[in-house]
């Protein structure tokens, strides 16, 4: 009787917790495969040229909390990314996705991970930085 007890305070103490801290994942037990939101700090040239484009562009993005399911959008759209570490990702900008000079919003999104059911926040997107091409 008493272990069945122990048991239930200790499921209604869990309980309690997830609601209480619902989506702070630092001090929720269950959230450690959540994905933090990525943070993007700059871009390695923040206006390049349609000839650089045209040839192939290697963009680096800086920042941190990068995860190996991380990507580079270009104007909402996923771009094949190397995750090269937690604070660097690397993109190669063609005119698939950029098709004329302007402005392009670069961004990283991180997709969820396979706590969000238990009041963990996880993944997101990051926010926004421009790059011009003249």
């Amino acid at each position: 009787m008493r272990r069945i007890s122990s048991f239930l305070l200790s499921l209604v103490a869990v309980t309690l917790a997830l609601l209480v801290f619902q989506g702070c994942n630092a001090l929720n037990p269950l959230c450690g495969s959540a994905r933090p939101t990525p943070i993007i700090s700059s871009l390695s040239a923040s206006t390049i040229t349609f000839g650089q484009v045209q040839q192939g562009y290697l963009l680096t993005v800086n920042g941190s909390q990068f995860v190996s399911a991380s990507v580079v959008d270009i104007d909402g759209t996923a771009q094949s990314t190397t995750v090269t570490s937690s604070k660097q990702l690397t993109i190669t900008i063609t005119t698939a996705a950029i098709s004329a000079p302007g402005t392009a919003k670069i961004e990283v999104n991180t997709p969820a991970g396979n706590s969000g059911s238990l009041g963990c926040t996880s993944g997101g997107t990051s926010h926004t930085l421009t790059l011009t091409v003249t």
